[in-house]
């Protein structure tokens, strides 16, 4: 990955999280975690 695409794509999340923020409170952003812990414990159990 170059140094632009890595730029470009951090630039992407941190504008798709401040539009959550703004728009919703954090609602998404508080689900997407969640669902992402629950999903590391899940791993965590079969490794």
């Amino acid at each position: 990955m170059t140094d632009r695409i890595a730029l470009v794509l951090g630039v992407v999340l941190l504008g798709a999280i401040a539009l959550d923020v703004l728009a919703n409170g954090g609602a998404a952003l508080l689900f997407l975690m969640r669902k992402f812990f629950v999903f590391i414990e899940f791993l965590a159990f079969w490794r």
